[in-house]
């Protein structure tokens, strides 16, 4: 089982950038792969990106390719997005997700959760 904490949403200008930060709990967080979502106001919870147990594939929504980076470091049981030249609509409450094997784009798919962490970004 893994336990996600999220960290570094805020309020920001478009154009500007964040790093947001995923915290897992548990000796096995190298064997899940990462996503990460977003949920704005009045819209379902959407992919942002994703990235493999390993670290070796990510993959992204076409939105934010080119923009926004996944990574992760197993050594600290962490996942980071950072994201750059951010857009009024980039804002919503941003999710990491895990699940054991492969990634995935689908929500329904992924567990374990954080509480989520909110990104504003003002035009």
């Amino acid at each position: 089982q893994v336990q996600l904490v999220e960290s570094g949403g805020g309020l920001v200008q478009a154009g500007g950038s964040l790093r947001l930060s995923c915290a897992a709990s548990g000796r096995t967080f190298s064997s899940y792969a990462v996503g990460w979502f977003r949920q704005a106001p009045g819209k379902e919870r959407e992919f942002v990106s994703a990235i493999s147990s390993g670290g070796g594939v990510t993959y992204y929504a076409d939105s934010v390719k080119g923009r926004f980076t996944i990574s992760r470091d197993n050594r600290k049981n962490m996942s980071y997005l950072q994201m750059n030249s951010l857009k009024y609509e980039d804002t919503a409450v941003y999710y990491c997700a895990a699940r054991s094997g492969a990634y995935s784009v689908s929500v329904n798919i992924y567990p374990y959760w954080g509480q989520g962490t909110q990104v504003t970004v003002s035009s």
